[in-house]
């Protein structure tokens, strides 16, 4: 499986600023039986885990996050930049080599106690996934693993993560 997800992500050179080699997995939800082979070999690499949640980081953690809460039969919360989401929320702020961002989940949707996956579809430098592993963490809650389609090693967002919780990747470069 690992092979064939990597066969379908394309390699976009040069996106979204020249030197970057962007890893585009929308072509792998052109193959339905990948997905699901995908969807399969996450809930059986997590389902000792007692997670009670899947947290997707915005936007391409919602494209399997969903589908993976389902499998796992637990609720999923999205994980948006601040100002997206319609109700009340919980923050938190945390810096970029350029700045700050922020962002934002709806309050209550993590309790006390929870234990979560945090899922998006690529690790790079783990600053965003960080930073939602302390908002799941001031809720109370506990990250059980971080959960990704790809991993870009070189950049080092695994020994950074790995503090809180294990990360877990099906293709790594």
């Amino acid at each position: 499986m690992e092979q064939l997800i990597k066969e379908a992500i394309r390699n976009v050179p040069d996106f979204p600023k020249p030197g970057i080699q962007f890893k585009d997995i929308t072509p792998l939800f052109l193959e339905p039986r990948l997905v699901n082979q995908m969807l399969e070999h996450y809930a059986n690499v997590y389902k000792d885990l007692g997670a009670t949640a899947i947290v997707g980081i915005e936007s391409r953690g919602f494209l399997v996050g969903p589908a993976l809460a389902a499998k796992m039969d637990v609720p999923f919360v999205l994980v948006r930049k601040k100002g997206k989401l319609p109700a009340k929320t919980i923050s938190h702020t945390y810096s970029l080599e350029y700045g700050t961002d922020t962002i934002e989940m709806h309050e209550g949707a993590i309790k006390e106690g929870d234990r979560v996956i945090i899922h998006d579809d690529l690790l790079a430098t783990g600053g965003t996934a960080a930073a939602t592993a302390a908002l799941v963490q001031n809720c109370g809650a506990t990250v059980a693993q971080f959960s990704f389609i790809v991993n870009l090693s070189y950049l080092k967002g695994e020994e950074r993560l790995n503090k809180v919780a294990l990360c877990h990747s099906i293709v790594t470069y």
